[in-house]
């Protein structure tokens, strides 16, 4: 292989070194507070020198020279870390931020370049003043290197601590987001808990003026699906075989109106009734095919329920009749199926498919959920 390609290979892998390492860095210094980052870039600038050192020799008028321009980056990056970042920078007051980053780089640099040790020697003019010697060529002075040092520390620093304010921003408004999805969402179930109730305490009402006698029965239906809705329904998911049985306790408490069966049709195909679900997301669209169906004339009227699962998948369908004249709505009128679109869409965005048909004569809903969001 050519030295060239073999030195393009070389820089192209340092460099994914260090795009990864300055990844890991990014990351590690997000996880600390204000002063502990503040500290760890003093130990790092602490460590920089001391390597430059070393390389020098360790020779001590390096230390002399060099040790006001590391006090110089101390009290610049604590001034940036602890004041002009959160107070100017974060509150966009960029034309502060600019103005006094320029004049503390600009005066820390001066301090720094000070020739402190001709001065306590009186050796003569300071040594950045002096011409360097024949055959050497421009020299940088120590000003011009502390300037870019201090230049670029500052910069590397407003750099980080932007980068961390904005993670964190990010993080905040994520979690704000989800506390008022959280917020909507046990608002939207407060409101199933009083419909069912008022539409179950109707159907006991309506079930005790036909025959008083099985009024105990629907009691007890009631009970079992009060202490569902009251103390499992507060969990986020339960398990399909529960959702199932509060269906069949609705169906059997509004059945117990006639002592003649209605057409209503409940069938499962369910490969794991462990399966977890959001509570609750079935019974409106229940609700309102028994409204709607005109299911107690019986007359070429029908219910139809399916529920299926399998594959990380749940399928739910129900078809009802539709009566040639349609009923008239109560005045309380009802707020299930909107309710469940939009717990649908916060529960399981991107992972539902929703498909209402009416014609003249049914109404039918197919809702399939993916559990695990996989396509």
């Amino acid at each position: 292989m050519p030295i060239y390609d073999r030195q393009t290979t070389l820089f192209a892998l340092c460099f994914q070194k260090f795009l990864r390492l300055q990844q890991f860095y990014f990351l590690f210094i997000c996880d600390m507070n204000q002063s502990k980052r503040y500290f760890f870039q003093v130990l790092l600038w602490f460590g920089i020198w001391t390597v430059v050192w070393v390389l020098n020799n360790t020779q001590p008028r390096f230390l002399f020279e060099n040790a006001p321009a590391f006090v110089a980056q101390v009290l610049l990056l604590g001034g940036l870390v602890f004041y002009a970042a959160p107070v100017l920078l974060f509150k966009k007051k960029y034309g502060y931020f600019v103005v006094l980053s320029i004049l503390a780089i600009a005066v820390c640099v001066f301090f720094s370049s000070l020739d402190y040790m001709e001065v306590a020697v009186h050796r003569g003019p300071p040594r950045g003043l002096r011409k360097p010697p024949k055959g050497i060529g421009i020299v940088p002075s120590k000003g011009f290197i502390h300037f870019l040092l201090l230049t670029l520390s500052y910069i590397l620093a407003t750099f980080l601590e932007t980068f961390v304010f904005a993670k964190k921003k990010e993080e905040e408004t994520a979690k704000n987001k989800n506390e008022k999805l959280q917020t909507e969402l046990k608002f939207l179930k407060s409101q199933i808990n009083p419909h069912f109730l008022f539409n179950s305490l109707n159907n006991i009402y309506a079930l005790s003026v036909i025959d008083s006698g099985k009024t105990q029965e629907s009691i007890a239906y009631l009970s079992d699906m009060l202490r569902y809705v009251l103390y499992e329904c507060e969990q986020p998911l339960v398990p399909l075989e529960k959702e199932i049985a509060y269906i069949e306790n609705y169906v059997k408490l509004f059945s117990l109106k006639s002592s003649k069966p209605y057409p209503i049709n409940l069938e499962l195909e369910v490969a794991n009734k462990g399966t977890l679900v959001a509570p609750m997301l079935f019974i409106p669209f229940v609700e309102n095919a028994l409204k709607h169906s005109n299911i107690e004339k019986r007359d070429n009227a029908f219910i139809r329920i399916k529920i299926g699962s399998d594959a990380g998948k749940v399928y739910f369908e129900i078809e009802n009749s539709l009566p040639q004249q349609q009923k008239v709505k109560d005045a309380v009128g009802g707020i299930g199926i909107e309710n469940v679109q939009r717990r649908l869409l916060i529960q399981y965005p991107d992972r539902h498919d929703l498909v209402v048909a009416q014609t003249s004569l049914s109404y039918k809903v197919n809702l399939s959920i993916d559990l695990y969001g996989k396509n």
